[in-house]
């Protein structure tokens, strides 16, 4: 099993910035794919961010956050991060880490989710 674990949320006012954090942990595993969702109550989930495990780690992020957040990746410590930047309002919501790929004990593959972290913008 993989575990993921997100930290870094909190309440922060509009313009602000967050840092969030995802780790991972459990079986050693190899990850072809690590992302940021994000879900409102009430409003469906959200893929916020992707980071790919390949050289060069490409990334590609939703509309409304592009400019703004930044995906980036310590495959040392299995973690991957979210720099968030000029914080909105519309940013609100609970943030979820998932991470797809091949345990590789077993060759089975895998998708992950951590529980989520509030992140609320607000004066």
């Amino acid at each position: 099993q993989v575990q993921l674990v997100e930290s870094g949320g909190g309440l922060v006012q509009p313009g602000g910035s967050l840092r969030l954090s995802c780790a991972a942990s459990g079986s050693i595993f190899n990850s072809n794919y690590m992302g940021w969702y994000r879900q409102a109550p009430g409003k469906q989930r959200e893929l916020v961010a992707t980071i790919s495990s390949g050289g060069g780690g490409r990334s590609t992020y939703a509309d409304s956050v592009k400019g703004r957040f930044t995906i980036s990746r310590d495959n040392a410590k299995n973690t991957v991060y979210l720099q968030m930047n000029s914080l909105k309002s519309e940013d609100t919501a609970v943030y979820y880490c998932n991470a797809r790929g091949v345990i590789v004990d077993s060759l089975k593959p895998f998708t992950s989710w951590g529980r989520g972290t509030q992140v609320t913008v607000s004066s």
